[in-house]
């Protein structure tokens, strides 16, 4: 462990240096451009350092926060969020009805709205959209790319609960399900359903992905020309560095200050604060906790999210022995999370007990526990036959989460627990992009496994429908009841769903996929002059109401 530990300081220490490298790269691009090259924005200029790079431009074929944060900017869906909550509001489409039987969806459209590339947008294009979700193939219909549609909508082609789309108007959109989807409406307002050109997505050959399912290769649209009807237009992407991005000047709505925003890339916290410290960028998400006062004291503005997360460690069932369920079991009471919590995650995190955050619904108080025993754990193995186990543990580099502030802390502190009572862990560490969430969610080469999640909207079944609701190539197991008991919860009338999503919790919690971990409280920091940042529990944050106290 020394030895690991030595090694990945080494690293840290050559991922700073590149990063300060990369920040003063940003600086030197504001100056270009004509600013003043500090954090005040006197230019319409905002650099906001991410801990990754996008894995595409294309949010329909993505599931990460670092695209989704950039597309936020570039395009709109039908449904928002209403600010500073998780819960849906009226955006492209004005207000909406929806049957009785919950199968037709009637989209009021605003009307006068084209996107970038001056294409308009109506109810044909929301008909475009909804089609070529549904009608994804090959690659493009892998799981590894249309997780959302898939999540939502039960798969692709005949697979998929989606029927039809019939455009009655120019400002009316009919949508058709085959079954009821109880949350289609707050789901409409992720990135990954946001209403994309499709004079572009044709143009540019949107869904000719090519490739293999383990590394599927972005398209020509996915990497140089996403159009929507956002604030911003794409601009520039320098792979590994940085995505540019400029103020539509015929947007709908309203752009304050920020006329420009450039999104840079700098793996490591430390970089990332001297970074802000310095002058080079104005802002940056996922403050290290031993940061926060020392930024406070500087004048710098901290916000934190609501805990609207949940951190995990998967077991991949297709990798035996963990289609064991005592193996499953004893790895659940080998690790002390209280000690991890302390050890490497920030302050005000609270240790989970199932795979929601304590704030939603259907969180339920009687899931079967799973406390701190070592030596139970060992009791456990040995009544499997694993006594002296050694497992693949994979981890991602490279990245800071929400939900993960620190990868290579917590798989040190679990790792090191499990070695207590007598598993060795193969450490099997991957840059974050574009390989570790392919490795994952894409195939079936992986065994421990860290991950976790960012609720996208006040949905129980967001969280437990996403890991659970089907069979998937992450967790490699195949439950009908557990499936069943998270659809009952789905499908259940609204009186009964908080019951049924607790009893789907406990159903899940005894058949123990996976350890939930904890539920941190992410932190954002931004300079004294950036005023009005809009801070969002789902990450909705649009960078057009953001005000520049520093510029002229």
């Amino acid at each position: 462990m020394r030895r690991r530990a030595t090694r990945l300081a080494g690293g840290v220490t050559l991922v700073t240096a590149f990063a300060v490298a990369l920040s003063g790269c940003v600086a030197s691009e504001r100056d270009a451009d004509g600013g003043d090259g500090g954090s005040n924005g006197g230019d319409g200029t905002f650099v906001f350092a991410g801990s990754a790079e996008p894995s595409s431009l294309d949010p329909a074929f993505a599931s990460d926060g670092e695209t989704f944060r950039v597309a936020r900017q570039i395009f709109e869906g039908l449904v928002g969020v209403e600010p500073g909550t998780a819960d849906p509001a009226p955006l492209l489409a004005e207000s909406w009805d929806v049957s009785e039987d919950g199968l037709e969806y009637t989209f009021h459209l605003k009307e006068d709205v084209k996107f970038h590339d001056d294409t308009d947008f109506n109810a044909e294009a929301v008909c475009f959209n909804f089609d070529r979700w549904h009608d994804w193939t090959g690659l493009a219909a892998h799981e590894n790319l249309s997780y959302y549609y898939k999540v939502v909508f039960g798969g692709t082609g005949k697979d998929s609960l989606y029927a039809s789309c019939d455009a009655s108007d120019d400002a009316t959109a009919v949508v058709t399900l085959k079954e009821p989807i109880p949350e289609l409406v707050p789901a409409l307002s992720l990135p990954s359903f946001a209403m994309q050109s499709p004079t572009a997505l044709e143009e540019f050959g949107a869904d000719e992905v090519e490739g293999t399912s383990d590394a599927p290769q972005l398209t020509v649209y996915g990497k140089e020309h996403p159009v929507g009807t956002g604030p911003y237009e794409f601009k520039e992407w320098k792979s590994g560095e940085s995505v540019t991005l400029t103020a539509n000047d015929t947007y709908w709505g309203e752009i304050a200050d920020v006329k420009t925003i450039v999104f840079t890339v700098i793996s490591d916290g430390t970089a990332r604060r001297q970074a802000l410290e310095a002058g080079d960028i104005d802002g940056y998400d996922l403050v290290a906790p031993a940061d926060v006062d020392a930024l406070k004291e500087g004048g710098y503005t901290i916000l934190d999210r609501d805990a609207f997360n949940i951190l995990y460690l998967g077991m991949n069932q297709a990798q035996e022995p963990l289609d064991d369920i005592k193996v499953r079991q004893a790895i659940a009471h080998a690790i002390d999370k209280e000690g991890l919590v302390q050890a490497a995650l920030p302050e005000g995190t609270e240790p989970a007990t199932q795979f929601v955050p304590e704030i939603v619904t259907g969180f339920s108080e009687d899931v079967q526990s799973y406390e701190y025993d070592p030596e139970k754990a060992k009791a456990l193995l040995k009544e499997a036959g694993q006594e002296n186990l050694e497992i693949e543990f994979n981890y991602p580099t490279e990245v800071s989460r929400p939900y993960m502030p620190d990868a290579a802390a917590i798989f040190e502190a679990i790792s090191a627990d499990l070695e207590e009572v007598g598993i060795t862990s193969k450490a099997t560490p991957e840059p974050w992009s574009p390989t570790y969430i392919d490795t994952i969610q894409g195939g079936e080469k992986h065994g421990l496994h860290l991950l976790g999640w960012t609720g996208d909207y006040n949905d129980t079944y967001n969280f437990i429908g996403t890991f659970f609701g089907a069979q998937s190539l992450e967790w490699g197991f195949d439950d009908p009841e557990v499936f069943q008991a998270v659809k009952d919860a789905r499908n259940a009338p609204l009186e009964e769903q908080e019951a049924a999503f607790m009893n789907a919790n406990e159903v899940i919690m005894e058949a123990l996929p996976g350890v939930p971990l904890a539920s941190p409280v992410p932190s954002l920091v931004v300079a004294p002059e950036i005023e009005g940042y809009p801070i969002s529990p789902v990450q909705d944050e649009v960078y057009n109401v953001i005000t520049l106290g520093g510029g002229e």
